[in-house]
């Protein structure tokens, strides 16, 4: 017997419509001005580290992507009571990770890469378990994409350097963290 659902054909064109239209005008239709802040700034960072445009480009695409499919799953109440359970941790842990980051900010030379890059790796494989039987394999590489690259120890240590040159992109990073979390969104 052939099994079709609407539902799960119409969640599957949202998924396919929307990671197809990942650009910056978009990004303001489905993300809060503070959100879209803090993702350029990424994207200004990736791009200065990487000294590739393209590539600091595909790291917050992926990025973008990711957040709304998690977004169109959640909408369609896909999760069940187990995942959603680790929906939340994930959250606690994306939580901890900004309080951290802004710590690492505001407090000069606490800064320790092992403990921001451990968070971060938390927060992806929470994710990958999270949206393990949801999304493509190729969804999962995006998720990996996006947490190896900021996770890296190397683009961390240059991004909280002192006297280094994204001493403003942290800043603003930084400040619309704190935003989200007083406006209790992250």
């Amino acid at each position: 017997m052939e099994s079709f659902s609407s539902k799960d054909m119409a969640m599957q064109a949202q998924k396919k419509i929307l990671s197809h239209m990942a650009n910056k005008s978009v990004v303001h239709m489905f993300i809060d001005d503070t959100s879209s802040e803090i993702l350029d700034e990424l994207y200004r960072v990736s791009k200065e580290y990487s000294g590739n445009r393209s590539e600091a480009q595909k790291v917050v695409k992926d990025l973008i992507k990711i957040a709304v499919k998690i977004g169109v799953l959640f909408r369609h109440n896909r999760f069940s009571p187990e995942e959603l359970s680790l929906a939340q941790d994930f959250k606690k842990k994306l939580h901890q990770g900004a309080m951290t980051a802004i710590s690492f900010y505001e407090v000069e030379f606490t800064f320790d890469k092992t403990v921001m890059s451990e968070i971060l790796t938390e927060c992806r494989d929470l994710l990958l378990k999270l949206v393990d039987s949801h999304l493509t394999a190729k969804s999962h590489g995006r998720i990996n994409h996006v947490f190896n690259h900021y996770s890296d120890p190397e683009l961390l240590t240059q991004l909280y350097n002192p006297d280094g040159s994204f001493k403003p992109n942290l800043t603003k990073i930084c400040t619309g963290l704190n935003r989200l979390l007083e406006e209790g969104t992250l």
